[in-house]
């Protein structure tokens, strides 16, 4: 099985994304004669499920599955997801969400199912003992519930309309479990992967505290999605909770990660160590501004402004996501990635941030936004790009 090829191809994804972000950008700058939410569509369906999904499950597939002799199975599964990847990329371009969009949507649900079950029916009963299995089968599990958001949206269109508030509360259920159920989730599940692959010595109890405290956070925090309703009190409490929950869980993280640091070092190049700092750095502020948006008057701020939300979400799938699948291909040898594609990369990435975090407190506070704003933020992200074809292009070498 050729899982380099794998990751070569959701590479590919990841530059369609950046392509079609430079895409979207030009609007506000030059006249495009095109349909923009259909470029939107594509655009964030291949982020996640082109990109982020393929890269997932090919590591996945790689630490608990690659030595079961499913090759057969595996491959049919993999060709079909990209059938279905493939088909939304283009429905999702030319007609936005109609008929056959639907259908390769569709498709793609089925065959995310079907990767579930042969993890589950093929692990062993010793790797079901591990600490990464636990964690890697509540991700598959969060993958699930996220796919209710896709399926109760068609009954909702078709009943109360895209106008209805649960229109919007489905979409955002589904990013809730998607981004930090599904993706964070099995990202600390591969980091644990790495654990034990390398003997770090970590306590039961520090892992049950660990493992309860996150996962109920994901649970709890979902309760953000919903404050922009300005619902009862008492979800907002739950938000907090579940936000305080996740930061102590990420302390005791710390803790087991401070505790082996010797051996984490020992077996991380220079580079790797570096990406993996990068990652706890976004990952910590991301609980922060989590945290934060629990606060009535600060999700009162967020509600309204839409680019306080989309910097967010491109903080953890740009910054915690993309860097941390970074570091764990290029450690296990899936992908190769240069030190000059990656700086190029940082650099993109903390500059779009940080345009998108003005526009959001420019909006809050009633000032005016720079004239050349549009074309700074178009400049930003055609660095993405040209970083992205940088780590596609030195793929060539990763025999």
């Amino acid at each position: 099985m050729n899982l380099k090829l794998h990751i070569k191809i959701a590479v590919g994804y990841f530059f369609i994304v950046a392509l079609l972000g430079v895409f979207m950008r030009m609007f506000q700058v030059v006249d495009i004669s095109f349909n923009y939410k259909n470029i939107l569509h594509a655009h964030s369906h291949i982020a996640l499920l082109g990109w982020v999904y393929t890269a997932l499950t090919t590591l996945i597939y790689k630490l608990f599955l690659s030595k079961k002799q499913l090759e057969k199975k595996y491959r049919m599964l993999f060709w079909s997801t990209q059938i279905s990847i493939i088909g939304m990329l283009l429905t999702f371009l030319f007609t936005g969400y109609a008929l056959i969009s639907i259908i390769f949507s569709t498709l793609f649900l089925l065959n995310s199912y079907g990767f579930i079950w042969l993890f589950l029916k093929h692990t062993t009963s010793e790797q079901k003992q591990l600490n990464s299995y636990k964690i890697i089968r509540a991700s598959l599990w969060f993958m699930v519930l996220s796919s209710v958001g896709p399926w109760v949206l068609g009954v909702i269109m078709n009943t109360l309309g895209s106008t209805s508030p649960w229109y919007r509360n489905a979409i955002y259920f589904y990013l809730h479990f998607q981004y930090n159920g599904w993706f964070l989730v099995a990202i600390i599940g591969i980091l644990f992967s790495f654990f034990e692959k390398y003997s770090l010595s970590i306590s039961k109890k520090q892992f049950i505290l660990f493992y309860h405290l996150f996962i109920s956070g994901v649970f709890l925090t979902f309760f953000l999605s919903v404050l922009w309703m300005k619902p009862n009190t008492f979800f907002y409490v739950f938000s907090g909770i579940g936000g305080i929950f996740q930061l102590v869980a990420f302390g005791v993280l710390g803790k087991m990660a401070f505790q082996n640091s010797n051996l984490l070092k020992s077996n991380l190049s220079k580079f790797e160590e570096y990406l993996l700092k990068t990652v706890g750095v976004l990952f910590i502020a991301k609980l922060l501004f989590q945290l934060l948006g629990a606060f009535p008057s600060i999700a009162e701020i967020i509600s309204i402004n839409i680019d306080f939300v989309i910097g967010y979400l491109h903080w953890i799938f740009l910054g915690v996501v993309s860097i941390s699948l970074f570091m764990f291909l290029k450690h296990f040898k899936l992908m190769k990635l240069s030190k000059m594609s990656f700086s190029s990369y940082l650099i993109a990435f903390f500059l779009t941030e940080g345009l998108l975090f003005y526009k959001g407190i420019i909006v809050w506070k009633g000032f005016y936004l720079a004239d050349n704003y549009y074309l700074l933020l178009f400049l930003a992200s055609t660095v993405f790009l040209a970083a992205i074809i940088g780590m596609l292009f030195f793929q060539k070498w990763n025999k």
